[in-house]
């Protein structure tokens, strides 16, 4: 079963509106932030439904853009262009779209049980999550009124959550690939079955 895969434990999601109201303090940017995270959020409770639903969202709706940025607050804007910044977006960015991809594939092959793709979207309903919870710190982090840090304490600070959403896009990439090599070795199991038993047949 999928369930030997080790995973790290995932505390529960945090209220992303309530918090990202507090953070940011442009009307229009603000709207736009909790839209984002609407929209993901709902792409999430459309997977936790069960290995027969996946997200049908939009890109458009569904899909983080380096732009949501412009309207925090940075203490100095050579900490909100700082490269990670765009770097941490990106790596959400490849978690979403490699998961689902992931999913649906595996959902399509028929390699799995029912019980294997429940607990496939549970594994990766745990990683968008951790991941929003990291977009939650990174906007903390670029807020000047949130956190009293100097310039130097917030460069670091990113470079912790660039290192931890790497860490769960890698920890998605090894779990895809496990996945696979699984999938893969009950596809050959079952064109030997099927080759003997025409072998079976022919005698």
């Amino acid at each position: 079963m999928l369930l030997l895969f080790i995973l790290w434990p995932f505390p529960q999601a945090r209220a992303q509106a309530e918090e990202a109201q507090q953070l940011l303090l442009n009307v229009a940017k603000l709207s736009q932030l909790r839209q984002i995270v609407s929209d993901m959020r709902q792409g999430y409770e459309l997977i936790s439904k069960g290995y027969g639903t996946i997200v049908s969202l939009s890109e458009g709706n569904f899909t983080l853009h380096e732009t949501f940025l412009d309207g925090l607050l940075a203490v100095n804007p050579a900490v909100r262009d700082y490269r990670q910044v765009a770097a941490i977006i990106r790596c959400q960015r490849s978690l979403l779209s490699e998961y689902r991809s992931a999913y649906d594939r595996f959902r399509q092959q028929g390699d799995f049980s029912p019980d294997e793709l429940r607990y496939l979207t549970s594994v990766y309903g745990n990683l968008f999550n951790q991941s929003l919870r990291l977009l939650d710190k990174l906007t903390l982090v670029l807020t000047a009124r949130e956190l009293r840090m100097s310039d130097g304490e917030r460069l670091q600070a990113i470079d912790a959550i660039f290192s931890q959403m790497q860490e769960r896009l890698e920890f998605l990439r090894h779990f895809n690939r496990q996945a696979t090599l699984l999938a893969l070795q009950r596809q050959k199991e079952h064109r030997q079955v099927r080759a003997l038993q025409q072998l079976h047949g022919l005698r």
